[in-house]
């Protein structure tokens, strides 16, 4: 669990916080649970209860946890004493005590990992059960917990081409041994014990050094092999006299550097970077340990006594339990899918060539050589051509440059060390090389670009901007990161809650702002440069970056301290003619021929770039090295941002996307009234900017939708809306449960509408219920991607699911071209069993659109039975209320309503499937 405190054994406990208002802030709770204090609750609970180890007040809170969730849900489909163990998890995250770990109360309970987990987060029936510190708990437990799992599968199938294992007890305790050594190597050498490669590459140490002491009859040849290439003479005895001497410090310990690559061969790993985490790492825990200089074989029970202290202080799961199959650390059962048979062209007497399953440990190493492979012909320095774009500059950028690439290095190295582990900077350092790498690469490819649209060789304006320079190395270091991060970061960072410890916190977007210090709105510039300048980036990876996009403009460029309110200032100052972007537009394709350097130098400050008003040229057509002359006896005045209008694009088609998801949810027997809720949404966007100040694009979405409802007499409250919002994609709980009400106050998306949304636009809302409303914006074209795929998959013509993906580059790995979500079908082959061809045909002639994948429509969302964070109960703007009766019948009328939409809509997106 997130917080790590220092615990002694099973029984330990700890002063609770002075914030929890039942303890006493002057002196330690009594350990020991009282029984007579608690004769009132069910006396099953209360042996729960002192079975775990839990203090008076810890009973207390659960048992009154308990009572809440027992009246908020519908039925109590699980039993009780599981729930009332997810009740007590709760509230010792809440209240940040140590009391039992994850394993004990899982036991307790009879519920494996991923069982509990999702009953915790199936309590938060009214969406105040969980708060945003359990709900950041469990996602790194889960994630902690895919990763280990993976890892151990890993293991075991590296074990049995190592060892030559059978029954043997001797065997078996090296297996044993080998695992919790790497348990207890990743708990302290790492911050972010969820981190797959790094760990993975910790693991290849661990087995390294026990091959090397392994007795040569449990090895496989290979290994063996190895072993007895380094076998050398036994040391010379020393005298007893000389023993007695001042002993001479002994050497190091040494990696076996053979052996170790071959361990990163077989397992597709860098042997440089493992060969790294061995010598700084790995090394400094054997020190801790006292197994440096042993060349005895490590003993299980010591090993196991200490993972015990590190368990037991984590407060999580039993990492040692995955060698016994232990049933709370059993794997969810997942369809074991036939690993699917490519056959050669022309050879029908040849075996078929068998494609490995893409693991998630196979994935990730694919995906780094990969990208190892993509950058081996740039180099650490500035290519020839390059400095030739640099000596070209009015101002030569060559040292400044190269002296910021330094600093940053020294930063961002010591940031890595300091949130994955204090012994990490070389780690990070050559993480730093690979986006230098990329950086040089993409920098040399956006000026031939600009060259060739410009005819001009003086970028100097642009390559002496730092900010231009930090954004561009930025980038690059986030593709790095994202990856090395593999599958957490297909999200963009969006399900990681907020609420955990800054030491812990993970390396997602936009960790990398916070270490360059960098604007997320100078950030967002070169993001669509960066993409069309480096084609060799992947899908996922195109992905990643387009979802780091969307979190800046839903929320990451409007924290306060962002240029994004200045521009924005400076741009209303000067009239509705130089609107970020006017609504006559958006019905117009998202096209634009901005750059990089555009954006960069766009706007600029007074005497820098000015235009004649009458001027028909705009910044982009200029070079970017050049000013236009300003014509005599003309005010000069600023042009228009191309960086706020280009974002203002973006945000509106963005704002429209979520909007017509949310409504296609809830409001498909009302299509009139979604034009009504953008026309809100959107002059809020525009007008009423200072809304969005360290807000949510959603949490506006949200009121609009509301509001627009309220006026026109639609029965939608917020708890249905929200409930709807928490099934979208990309998307998280603080952003209904915690709303800036005023500085330093949050709240819930009710009080935010009663007390800022509505109370700010009120006069602008009642219009839409007059006769005269206002004029409705436009809709925004959408297009599917502002980024261009090169390698993806082409509907054939006339289908519904039947795609062909372009022929792949001959030198990706057979691992990355292995389909997971679809079957490999092989025209012309023997095909095996009837039933295939049925899963074809179902496959085909099946909807799959995106939003109804997003949405889950299959299961409309149940209304909540109360909304526990209402002010007073109360769900309405104006505070009414309604009696138990009445109440009721809303609750059955509403239930009905949303699931004869759900199914209406269902049926109208199954139709259309079917036309296309």
């Amino acid at each position: 669990m997130a917080p790590k405190k220092r615990n002694s054994g099973t029984t330990q406990t700890k002063e609770l916080k002075p914030s929890v208002k039942s303890a006493s802030p002057e002196k330690k709770e009594n350990p020991e649970l009282s029984v007579k204090k608690h004769r009132e609750k069910d006396a099953e609970f209360v042996t729960l209860c002192k079975s775990l180890h839990v203090t008076d007040t810890v009973c207390d809170r659960a048992w009154t946890l308990w009572k809440t969730v027992q009246e908020s849900m519908d039925e109590v489909t699980d039993s009780q004493k599981r729930l009332w163990g997810a009740c007590l998890f709760v509230s010792v995250t809440d209240m940040d005590v140590a009391c039992f770990t994850l394993t004990q109360v899982q036991k307790a309970v009879d519920l494996n990992v991923k069982q509990f987990l999702a009953l915790v987060r199936k309590m938060d029936v009214n969406l105040d059960t969980i708060s945003t510190r359990v709900d950041s708990v469990l996602t790194r437990l889960e994630k902690k917990y895919d990763v280990t799992l993976a890892l151990y599968q890993r293991f075991e199938k590296t074990c049995k081409e190592i060892f030559a294992l059978g029954s043997d007890d001797k065997e078996k305790e090296t297996m044993r041994s080998c695992w919790t050594m790497f348990l207890l190597a990743k708990g302290r050498a790492l911050q972010m014990e969820d981190d797959l490669v790094i760990s993975f590459q910790l693991l290849l140490c661990s087995l390294e050094f026990f091959i090397k002491r392994c007795p040569p009859d449990l090895l496989q040849p290979l290994y063996r092999k190895l072993q007895s290439h380094k076998a050398q003479s036994p040391p010379t005895r020393t005298s007893r006299r000389n023993q007695s001497k001042a002993k001479p410090r002994l050497p190091e310990p040494e990696v076996d550097v053979q052996l170790l690559e071959t361990l990163c061969k077989e397992n597709e790993c860098n042997a440089e970077e493992v060969k790294n985490v061995y010598q700084t790492s790995f090394s400094a825990f054997l020190e801790s340990v006292d197994l440096a200089r042993s060349p005895d074989f490590p003993q299980v029970n010591d090993l196991s006594q200490q993972y015990e202290e590190h368990y037991l202080k984590s407060r999580d799961f039993d990492g040692r339990l995955f060698l016994d199959g232990d049933e709370s650390l059993l794997a969810p059962k997942l369809e074991i899918m036939q690993v699917e048979r490519t056959p050669k062209k022309n050879a029908p007497e040849e075996d078929p060539v068998l494609i490995p399953p893409q693991t998630p440990v196979r994935a990730a190493m694919n995906s780094i050589q990969q990208l190892r492979v993509d950058l081996t012909s740039n180099g650490d320095q500035p290519s020839a051509n390059l400095i030739t774009y640099f000596k070209n500059c009015t101002v030569d950028p060559t040292e400044e440059v190269l002296k910021r690439v330094e600093t940053l290095g020294q930063v961002f190295g010591q940031r890595f060390a300091q949130a994955v582990g204090p012994r990490c900077v070389v780690l990070g350092k050559q993480r730093f090389t690979l986006g230098v790498r990329l950086y040089y690469r993409v920098m040399e490819s956006m000026l031939k670009s600009e060259e060739k649209r410009l005819s001009v060789q003086n970028f100097s304006k642009l390559l002496n901007d730092s900010t231009f320079h930090t954004s561009l190395l930025a980038c690059t270091l986030e593709v790095v990161m994202a990856t090395y991060g593999g599958s957490c970061f297909k999200t963009g960072g969006y399900n990681h809650g907020s609420g955990g410890d800054p030491a812990e916190t993970d390396l997602c977007f936009p960790w990398i702002l916070d270490v360059f210090e960098l604007a997320a709105f100078d950030f967002y510039k070169v993001i669509e440069s960066f993409i069309k300048a480096e084609p060799s980036l992947s899908k996922d990876i195109v992905k990643h970056l387009e979802s780091c996009e969307h979190r800046i403009m839903e929320n990451i460029a409007w924290r306060t301290g962002s240029p994004l309110f200045e521009l924005l200032k400076r741009t209303h100052e000067e009239g509705p003619a130089e609107q970020a972007e006017t609504p006559a537009a958006f019905n117009q394709p998202l096209q634009h021929n901005h750059t990089a350097a555009d954006l960069y130098l766009s706007p600029m400050r007074p005497n820098h770039r000015v235009l004649p008003p009458e001027s028909p040229a705009t910044p982009s057509s200029q070079p970017a090295s050049q000013a236009p002359a300003q014509p005599a006896g003309q005010t000069p005045r600023l042009p228009k941002s191309n960086s706020l209008s280009l974002f203002y694009k973006k945000l509106y088609r963005l704002a429209y996307t979520r909007l017509k998801m949310l409504c296609s949810y809830l409001l498909s027997s009302h299509p009139d009234l979604e034009p009504i809720m953008w026309t809100l949404f959107q002059h809020t966007l525009q007008h009423e900017y200072e809304l969005m100040r360290d807000r949510h694009l959603d949490q506006l979405m949200m009121s609009a939708m509301y509001a627009i409802c309220k006026v026109k007499n639609v029965d939608l409250r917020f708890k249905t809306i929200v409930t709807a919002y928490k099934n979208m994609s990309n998307t998280r709980q603080e952003t209904f449960k915690q709303v800036l009400i005023s500085e330093g106050h949050y709240d819930s998306i009710i009080v935010f509408y009663n007390q800022v949304f509505m109370q700010k636009l009120k006069t602008n809302i009642l219009q839409y219920a007059s006769t005269r409303p206002p004029t409705l914006s436009p809709i925004p074209q959408i297009p599917r991607s502002p980024y261009k795929f090169p390698s993806s998959p082409l509907r054939v013509p006339g289908s519904n699911n039947v795609y062909i993906s372009p022929l792949k580059s001959p030198r990706m790995s057979p691992g990355i071209m292995t389909p997971r979500s679809r079957m490999l079908v092989s025209i012309g082959e023997s095909f095996g069993l009837s039933n295939r061809f049925q899963k074809i045909n179902q496959m085909v002639n099946s909807s799959d659109r995106s939003f109804k994948r997003t949405l889950d429509l299959g299961s409309p969302p149940k209304p909540l039975k109360r909304l526990r964070f209402d002010v007073d109960g109360q769900d309405e703007a104006d505070g009414s209320k309604t009696s138990g009766d009445s109440t009721l019948i809303q609750k059955l009328a509403e239930m009905s309503s949303t699931r004869s939409r759900m199914q209406e809509q269902k049926m109208k997106e199954d139709a259309e499937s079917r036309k296309e």
